[in-house]
């Protein structure tokens, strides 16, 4: 699926979120404090990050569904988790791989309805984070889709490469 380096940021990512929710959780009783607040908010940033990561992977489910070819980051330092090869895949290919980001959005839309608190700092965070994330999806990624539907060229730009030599 994708290289190990890759599998285990993304899953610290996701880990880590899961357990400042759990201790985001845990100090709602009593008075607002400065830990509270630190808690709250890198909960909901650690939220918002794991939708990306979600969006991202959803991306590589349609891309790898359709046999479409890929090259892996080769650092965990960069935001993207894949570049996808526009010489070597087809327009169903692209967008599968697009279709499989927005899935990916989808099901992070869900988990936030599902487990954040609107009256908590860490859900306000996350769904204010979230929002933003969502008009940056619709800005930069919906527009190139709708294109290449309606018969465009794909895109050629920084995560649509080849390789690296």
């Amino acid at each position: 699926m994708a290289p190990l380096h890759l599998v285990l940021r993304d899953a610290a990512v996701v880990a880590g979120t899961v357990a400042l929710w759990i201790l985001d959780a845990s100090m709602r009783t009593g008075g607002a404090t400065l830990a509270r607040s630190i808690v709250g908010v890198l909960a909901g940033v650690f939220f918002a990050v794991s939708g990306f990561i979600g969006h991202e992977w959803g991306h590589l489910l349609g891309a790898r569904a359709t046999g479409s070819r890929v090259h892996f980051a080769q650092t965990v330092w960069t935001p993207l988790l894949f570049f996808f090869d526009v010489r070597a895949n087809t327009r169903r290919q692209f967008l599968a791989m697009s279709v499989g980001g927005y899935l990916g959005s989808v099901c992070g839309l869900i988990a936030l309805a599902m487990i954040a608190d609107a009256s908590a700092l860490s859900g306000k965070v996350a769904i204010a984070l979230t929002v933003v994330g969502m008009g940056v999806t619709f800005v930069a990624e919906v527009p190139t889709t709708v294109r290449v539907w309606l018969g465009g060229k794909l895109p050629d730009g920084y995560a649509f490469r080849p390789p690296e030599n």
